[in-house]
Formats: C-alpha cells, structure tokens, sequence
C-alpha cells in the first residue's frame, strides 16, 4: 500500500494511492495514519479494503507527512561509500547516528526556509526507514519484520551551523523545514529489497545525485537493529540512512533562495521544494 495524508497543514485526511495511481479516501474508516495503522494488524485491516470503493480525490491537493506519531527521527551519516570519498572521511566502522527535533518536519512539497544567518545550506537526498512496532535490542535477522514501510527523506542540512559551529550535528540538521517526508509511506510488503532502491536529487533540472541504495556501508537491517541497542524506537519513527555522493558540500555549491529542488527514490514517490527566506519570528 502507499498511505498519504493530504490537506491543509494541520488538517490532513488520510489516503492512499490505488493501482492505478489515484488519490482515495481513507477518512471513512480511519481517524488518520498514526501508531495503530502502521502495525500490522493496522495495515491488515486497511488491505482488506477495496480500493475501488473509497472516494476518489479530485484535484491536486497538498501531501502532508504520511503518518503522524513520530517521536523521534534518528539521522545515519556517512552511510554511503562514495560520499565518505567525497567529504574525504574515512569508512565509518560503526554507523554514525545524530538526531534531527521533530520541528524540522515538513511535507514533501512544502517549501524549505533558509536560515537566518546561513551561508551554506545543502541537499541531501535519502531512503527514510519507517518504524511500526515498539523495538529494543533486535536482532539483525529480525530487524525488518519491525519496519512498517518506507518514503523518501530530504535531510536538508546546513554545513556552516553542522560543521563550523562547534558541538554536534544536530544543530545544523534541525531547522524549521529541513525534514521533508513522503509524499507516501510505502508498506514493507511492496519494498522487495531495500538495499535495491535508485535515488536521485536535481537542483534547478540539474542531476546532483544519481545512486544506489546498494552502495549503503550498513544496511537497512543493521541499521534498525544497531540503533535499537541504544533507544527505544516507536511505531512512526523514522531512521534517515544517509546519502549518496553528490551533495553540495562535496560540490563547492550550495542552495539559495529561490532554488527549486527535485528528487525521489524508485517506488516511493518524488518531492519538489523550493527555498525561501525563514519566517521571523512574530
């Protein structure tokens, strides 16, 4: 299944996308896409649904984040081997985990704020890891059976404020905007091989990145379960698993206002975002 939530920011209905590629309505039979609906009894009860019964959406609506619940996203860095080549750091014998504050989500089409004060803001393409079911100390062999599904996960990051700033990353990871999730969340069941996925990001029509989830140093399965020895992970968190060579920083370039941003992965959807100036504060 491919889940949505669509609407005005705050007032989402859930949704999915038919065979057929059509929006359809959940919200008779469903309050939203939280905890309950990413289990797998949840998922069980939504696939027992026809499709062709639930009321076609017309129009272009805005997507929201796919599902709602998430107490945490947990960010993977230098997770790919030719983007550690790039920022010349060596291969990470252990992955490298931060944390990005769950103020920074956003829709997939929403726009990015540029920060106050940035200098170097940059795009950062990847495949986001959807938990479904409360998870601690899990194996690596049982690590997937606790995944709920997959999207696709723009780690908007801020080099200046990541790198040149003091401290860690997380304070150049979490700005207003820089998470941009969906525009669907893709059960576990129509992802083959995770570890199989194209991944691609244009800025202004320009390739930028063009990669392959199989060039990932650790994957998806040893991801979930290293994460797991250390927190707590709850139906609707949300593991970013690094990105692919190609990224401003590796570069020399990096967005400005007005900067349109494309990208996607195979099978889960395309985002499109375009940058412009943060809000001040009122």
């Amino acid at each position: 299944m491919k889940l949505v939530r669509f609407g005005a920011k705050g007032r989402e209905k859930p949704g999915l996308i038919d065979a057929s590629g059509c929006l359809r309505d959940l919200s008779g039979h469903i309050a939203d896409i939280g905890w309950k609906e990413l289990s797998s009894a949840g998922q069980k009860n939504l696939r027992s649904l026809n499709p062709a019964s639930l009321p076609l959406v017309r129009g272009k609506p805005r997507f929201g984040v796919p599902f709602t619940g998430i107490s945490k996203i947990v960010g993977i860095g230098l997770n790919y081997r030719a983007h550690a080549k790039e920022a010349k750091m060596p291969i990470p014998l252990e992955p490298v985990v931060f944390m990005k504050a769950t103020t920074c989500i956003s829709g997939p089409n929403d726009p990015i704020q540029q920060p106050i004060g940035s200098s170097k803001l940059d795009w950062e393409v990847e495949l986001g890891i959807v938990i479904g079911r409360e998870t601690r100390q899990v194996s690596e062999i049982k690590a997937l059976n606790h995944v709920a599904g997959y999207c696709v996960f723009h780690d908007v990051s801020e080099r200046a404020f990541q790198l040149e700033r003091g401290g860690q990353w997380d304070k150049g990871k979490s700005c207003d905007s820089f998470g941009p999730i969906g525009p669907w969340l893709v059960t576990r069941d129509e992802v083959k091989n995770p570890q199989e996925l194209r991944l691609w990001l244009d800025v202004n029509g320009e390739r930028m990145q063009d990669s392959s989830t199989a060039d990932m140093i650790f994957s998806c399965a040893e991801i979930v379960s290293y994460v797991s020895r250390f927190m707590t992970l709850l139906p609707g968190d949300v593991i970013c698993t690094g990105t692919p060579q190609g990224v401003g920083m590796g570069r020399g370039r990096f967005l400005k206002i007005g900067d349109q941003i494309r990208l996607g992965v195979d099978g889960l959807g395309e985002q499109v975002q375009t940058i412009v100036p943060a809000r001040l504060p009122r």
